[in-house]
């Protein structure tokens, strides 16, 4: 064949209607197992593939999507971004993949990226709280809420952490430490609420001291650890709001010879795969990260097909498995 194959060769090959081919390609319904092998089986034998220039003109759209997150230590986003990739490609998205590093400029940058190569939306987890979406680009935020007109999806992180603490001071603990984030990350801001709601509604020690700012960073959450829990008046207990920070506070305390939970209690937001088989097994709150993703994809597609629909913001639950670390007993998940 002189010319590159088209769709109506697909279907003269495959002995079905060009409509059938186009359903085939674009999921746009179902079509019987055998009549969907008989075209794909088409199109392997005639090498076709699809003018992407010519659909995007003739569609307005690119089927390319944006993913924004920043790929660090937290095992948070690999999770998320291996969901949304794969329900973005069944739905035909062929999906940009972009590195933030939680960095306001680089944000900025990928998003222009996004925008010129007339991507069809991003779903984006923004460095800053206040947020400006372009006008022209479907925008999702994901983990982290912005002031910003646009749908996003995040885990309950007050009424998570403020049950971590009310934990542990329901186990007699007066003097907790929580370890925080980056300050300008909304979950940042969320979690240290939650702390600081039940700090002051049980009356336990306010000291400002105990706010260890761990920046997300193992190294930095080690060494905040170990000059607090230095300390005469060390605290008993500690929140940590993050998975990376966890690592960090753990490393911090067995550099002091402390025990975990025998001389101080931990309590963490984030879970881990080896959490309920780490000695002692880590009392934490889980997110939905699925749950998360899934809510992701579908609020973009959603924004996609109807650009008017009313902006959600939407809170998913987050589960407490309560272990061993806070000096409870058994393992019990809730």
């Amino acid at each position: 064949m002189s010319r590159p194959p088209s769709m109506a060769d697909v279907a003269r090959a495959a002995g079905v209607s060009v409509t059938t081919v186009s359903h085939v390609l674009n999921g746009t319904r179902a079509v019987n197992g055998q009549t969907e092998q008989q075209v794909r089986s088409a199109i392997d034998e005639l090498g076709y593939r699809r003018n992407t220039v010519a659909r995007a003109l003739a569609t307005a759209r690119t089927m390319i999507a944006g993913i924004c997150v920043p790929i660090t230590g937290n095992s948070t986003f690999p999770v998320l971004v291996d969901v949304m990739e794969r329900l973005l490609a069944e739905h035909g998205y062929s999906v940009v993949l972009h590195n933030t590093r939680d960095d306001p400029g680089m944000e900025h940058r990928v998003v222009e990226h996004l925008l010129d190569l007339r991507a069809d939306g991003v779903i984006l987890a923004p460095a800053l709280t206040t947020l400006r979406p372009p006008p022209r680009l479907p925008m999702v935020l994901l983990d982290r809420f912005a002031d910003a007109d646009c749908d996003q999806v995040a885990s309950e992180s007050v009424s998570a952490v403020a049950t971590l603490t009310t934990h542990l001071a329901d186990r007699g603990h007066r003097r907790i430490a929580v370890v925080a984030g980056h300050p300008e990350l909304s979950t940042t801001g969320d979690r240290l609420a939650g702390y600081r709601q039940a700090v002051t509604r049980l009356g336990l020690d306010a000291d400002p001291a105990l706010v260890v700012r761990g920046e997300s960073e193992v190294a930095t959450t080690r060494e905040g650890i170990v000059q607090l829990f230095s300390r005469p008046d060390r605290p008993t207990a500690v929140v940590s709001t993050n998975n990376v920070m966890t690592i960090g506070t753990l490393s911090g305390l067995k550099d002091l010879g402390l025990q975990v939970p025998e001389d101080v209690a931990v309590v963490c937001y984030d879970d881990f795969e080896w959490a309920d088989i780490a000695t002692p097994s880590l009392t934490a709150m889980e997110q939905d990260l699925t749950g998360m993703a899934t809510r992701a994809v579908e609020l973009l597609l959603r924004r996609i097909a109807e650009p008017d629909a009313e902006i959600v913001r939407d809170r998913l639950p987050v589960a407490f498995h309560h272990r061993t670390s806070c000096g409870c007993g058994p393992s019990v998940s809730q």
